[in-house]
């Protein structure tokens, strides 16, 4: 495989035998971050948890500090009284019936998914297009709810919903390259400090196995578990 000359520099940076500490992962993604958009920083989260086990998936939400760098557009699908409660907090789309049909015939730009309990079987309808997206409402991960000015509220305001995929692994989006070490620190802390409370008293041995950052284009930078734990003092 060929790759360009920006990802060969940049990888070159990166000794992939290393565990590096937070500030030094830090400073190095967002160096390694050379393409002209302002990209993406994401935590790769390895865990000591067999997903197959109910009692071991990890699924929840965490309002990060600083937010992502990105206003997420929010869709709530709501009977007409919480149609005007989710647009009145700022919520991009509002709807029900209509907005289902949209996404039932390929529509899918939005970020996440707000419904109340009362619609849910309609927005049942939708699973096969929103779950494989990870958009589907769900009341774990508070996208179901009566609340929904609350809920348009925190999204917009960086909150963002994580889960162990097949293998045990958490994907979350901690920032963007233009923030600065410590906005990106903060952020990291947070979503582990939510990680650790979740611990399934069922999982045994090591819970946080392996953390890694990267950038949107960039490679990745293994990080010292130990350094990143004791950044949370």
């Amino acid at each position: 495989m060929n790759h360009s000359r920006r990802y060969t520099a940049a990888h070159a940076k990166v000794d992939r035998l290393k565990e590096y500490e937070v500030d030094e992962a830090l400073e190095l993604v967002k160096e390694n971050a050379t393409a002209k958009m302002d990209e993406t920083i994401e935590v790769a989260m390895n865990l000591g948890v067999d997903p197959r086990k109910a009692d071991q998936m990890i699924r929840g939400t965490v309002s990060l500090p600083h937010g992502t760098g990105k206003t997420a557009r929010v869709l709530v699908l709501a009977k007409e009284v919480k149609q005007e409660e989710g647009r009145a907090a700022g919520a991009d789309f509002v709807g029900l019936d209509d907005m289902v049909q949209k996404i039932q015939e390929g529509w899918t730009d939005f970020d996440a998914v707000i419904a109340t309990p009362d619609v849910m079987g309609v927005v049942g309808k939708l699973g096969k297009i929103l779950g494989p997206r990870g958009l589907m409402p769900n009341p774990k991960s508070g996208t179901v709810t009566l609340d929904v000015a609350q809920a348009v509220r925190e999204i917009k305001g960086g909150r963002i919903d994580f889960r162990t995929d097949k293998t045990g692994i958490l994907h979350a989006v901690i920032g963007k390259a233009s923030f600065d070490v410590p906005k990106l620190r903060d952020n990291l802390a947070e979503f582990t400090r939510v990680v650790l409370r979740m611990k399934p008293s069922t999982a045994k041995g090591q819970y946080i196995l392996n953390v890694s950052l990267t950038s949107t284009f960039g490679p990745g930078v293994k990080l010292n578990r130990q350094s990143l734990v004791s950044s949370l003092k």
